[in-house]
């Protein structure tokens, strides 16, 4: 791999989700040279990723190109390639593209979907992870209504207009919330010569509420809102398989050609010699993300799991909690830097929220629980400023008002055939 060698110590950094991205950015370049790598070229706003797949928002605005975030900063080197394996021993990264020793890596790979080894689930459902995950989960909603105009089978297309969203978590929800927007606003003037009115969406939860991370308010309210808007909500219920047109549960089964799975995340990391992980392959650290039993190796984000009194089974697989930890590592370096002590890490709750659509949100602060209209602009709000750069702010809220004020989704595309597993 071509990167100079200089007299600063080298840190290099896998992965630029929100932890990554934050440690890369806070970190004091002029004391160590920085070598992110990641095999995408652009960093993602992974909140909005339900509304490029409801056709809401193009994946432009909600991805960023690393080297543009990064630009000017000095001893500081991005490189597209795969994390192979690393050798914690000889302090060497095995990548696509060749080796690279470090002084300290830092591991940021987050997380990915658990599909709790259910290999149908994994071949035939869609996950919702990547941008790339979402384009075809457009695709593939777009095209199903297309077969479903086609077909003269009634139960077919009965199938083909049936949505199964497994998970009722944040994402679960939204989606859901956004999938009832099209049935309502566009579909109908879009496919007049469909009954739009036998399109049916189900959110399959295996817990006794849905947003169950959240409070008992913000659950009693978002379901209130989903029932609301037509949505089927089966709680207590355990998705057991799918063979692409029938969902199995323990309580029923859903005809249904399209499964999106929203249920659970595990950590993703590379292959790496004595780095101990958890059941959810999460890799264990301590209070200052360093990783137990091995030499300057750091974990943070999704993947990283600090145990403590409050979150014994680890801080929550969050953005605020991924970025809270990429700028305390940053700040923890920086400060050895300068002959001082690192501090440990403290998860600062500063709330949660969820969007069931239109006019309609939830939101959990540590000193106050509201949803309603007020809720919906408080999240338009955070989100809008979580954004990158002012472009993308900008964008983002021109189509949400844009929708608002038109009732219109301008995104309806097959940019290309999502092609469905044999």
């Amino acid at each position: 791999m071509n990167i100079p060698e200089v007299d600063l110590p080298r840190i290099v950094v896998i992965g630029s989700g929100f932890a990554g991205l934050k440690f890369s950015n806070k970190i004091d370049s002029s004391k160590y040279q920085i070598v992110l790598i990641d095999k995408n070229n652009y960093h993602t706003f992974q909140p909005l990723l339900y509304q490029v797949a409801s056709s809401g928002l193009e994946p432009d605005s909600i991805v960023y190109p690393i080297r543009k975030i990064v630009k000017g900063k000095k001893n500081f080197f991005f490189r597209i390639a795969e994390t192979q394996k690393i050798d914690t021993e000889q302090k060497t990264i095995h990548t696509s593209i060749g080796e690279i020793p470090y002084d300290f890596l830092v591991i940021a790979t987050g997380a990915t979907s658990n599909y709790f080894g259910m290999e149908n689930i994994e071949k035939y459902s869609m996950p919702m992870k990547s941008v790339v995950e979402a384009l075809n989960l457009r695709s593939l909603i777009i095209q199903n209504f297309e077969e479903a105009i086609n077909t003269d089978d009634i139960k077919e297309r009965e199938r083909l207009m049936n949505f199964v969203i497994v998970g009722a978590g944040p994402t679960g929800i939204e989606l859901a919330g956004a999938l009832s927007e099209l049935r309502r606003f566009i579909l109908p003037a879009d496919y007049p010569d469909l009954d739009i009115r036998r399109m049916q969406i189900h959110i399959v939860e295996a817990n006794d509420r849905v947003l169950a991370s959240m409070s008992k308010k913000a659950s009693m309210k978002s379901e209130k809102y989903l029932k609301k808007a037509g949505i089927n909500i089966w709680l207590n219920t355990h998705v057991k398989d799918f063979n692409g047109a029938t969902v199995v549960t323990d309580k029923r089964n859903f005809e249904s050609s399209t499964v999106i799975w929203a249920a659970g995340i595990e950590g993703c990391s590379p292959e790496a010699i004595n780095i101990e992980k958890t059941r959810g392959k999460r890799i264990l650290v301590d209070e200052f993300n360093c990783i137990k039993n091995v030499e300057d190796v750091y974990a943070i984000g999704d993947i990283a799991q600090i145990e403590s009194e409050k979150y014994p089974k680890g801080n929550p697989m969050l953005a605020s909690v991924a970025s809270q930890q990429g700028a305390q590592l940053a700040h923890n370096f920086n400060r050895i830097a300068r002959k001082k002590k690192m501090r440990p890490f403290v998860y600062k709750d500063k709330g949660s929220m969820a969007t069931v659509g239109r006019n309609k949100a939830v939101v959990d602060l540590p000193f106050l629980q509201f949803g309603g209209f007020f809720g919906w602009i408080t999240w338009m709000f955070v989100h809008l400023m979580l954004l990158v750069d002012f472009r993308s702010r900008l964008i983002v809220f021109t189509n949400w008002m844009w929708r608002y004020f038109n009732y219109d989704r301008g995104t309806r595309l097959i940019i290309r055939k999502y092609k469905k597993p044999d």
